[in-house]
């Protein structure tokens, strides 16, 4: 973990763009309770082949030109071509974003024609050979390795070759295990990667969602954790009691043993990353 000790902490949020009108007001008032704890940016995500590219756009321009916090898009090479990541990075470059979130993306069902990339380190090489430095680029890391990866060894090589490539830093997938963090950082010193790798944090307060949700990724659950969370099915209150609480204590953990920060999943509520946030004393 000596690599993410020296680093400067940085904590931060993610939203993904509303579909109503209603839900827009939602988050816009859970992006001004988050901004007042001053986070270092708020990331908003890009749907599976570039199915919210609009809204996406629309809601990093409403965060900006607020003047909350800063924020970050996610920017998703599936389904894009070279010419429309140039007009999206122009129109990012025009809001002044200096912030963004390399990602290889999903491919949505029934996608035959992937676009102009395959994978993110094709992304993170256009960005650098048409902008230079002009954006600060996070990429994704898989503590537990990618759902599709052949090999932890490919999945860590592969992310070698992102940070190679100019990406500045990581954020990771979710996680419920440490120890899968931890190690993952002695490999990447073991290669030599030198970047700051921030924990992705999701709050704990429902199971099926969550559980849901872990499937699709392959973020691991593990036993007893998954097994206390069934204990509460039929009482949200105690479930979402005793999830904050774990989830809590995974953050005091990770930050008591050197990780360079938190990325929050928020799923655009304000309450349960406020409540952790409050409790870690941050």
């Amino acid at each position: 973990m000596e690599s993410q000790k020296k680093r400067t902490r940085v904590f931060s949020f993610e939203f993904f763009p509303p579909k109503t009108d209603e839900a827009a007001a939602r988050l816009h008032h859970t992006a001004r309770q988050l901004a007042q704890l001053k986070p270092r940016f708020c990331s908003v995500t890009f749907g599976a082949g570039g199915s919210t590219r609009d809204r996406t756009y629309q809601t990093v321009r409403e965060i900006q030109e607020a003047g909350l916090v800063e924020a970050a898009p996610h920017l998703s090479c599936i389904g894009a071509t070279r010419e429309s990541l140039r007009e999206i990075l122009a129109g990012y470059r025009a809001l002044r974003i200096r912030h963004l979130v390399a990602l290889r993306g999903d491919l949505p069902s029934g996608m035959v024609d992937p676009g102009d990339f395959r994978h993110a380190v094709e992304l993170v090489e256009f960005i650098r050979a048409e902008t230079g430095d002009a954006f600060h680029i996070e990429v994704a890391a898989y503590p537990e390795g990618h759902p599709e990866a052949r090999s932890m060894k490919q999945d860590l090589l592969h992310f070698k070759r992102k940070i190679e490539a100019g990406a500045d830093s990581a954020i990771t997938q979710y996680f419920f295990n440490p120890d899968a963090y931890y190690r993952f950082i002695d490999d990447c010193e073991a290669l030599e990667i030198d970047v700051p790798i921030v924990p992705g944090i999701m709050p704990i307060t429902n199971f099926a969602q969550l559980a849901r949700f872990s499937d699709a990724c392959g973020a691991e659950i593990p036993r007893w954790l998954r097994r206390r969370l069934q204990d509460y099915e039929g009482d949200m209150e105690a479930l979402r009691s005793f999830g904050l609480d774990a989830t809590t204590e995974l953050c005091a953990r990770l930050l008591a043993d050197g990780a360079p920060g938190l990325h929050f999943y928020t799923l655009n509520r304000a309450a349960p990353s406020s409540t952790i946030w409050e409790r870690l004393g941050l």
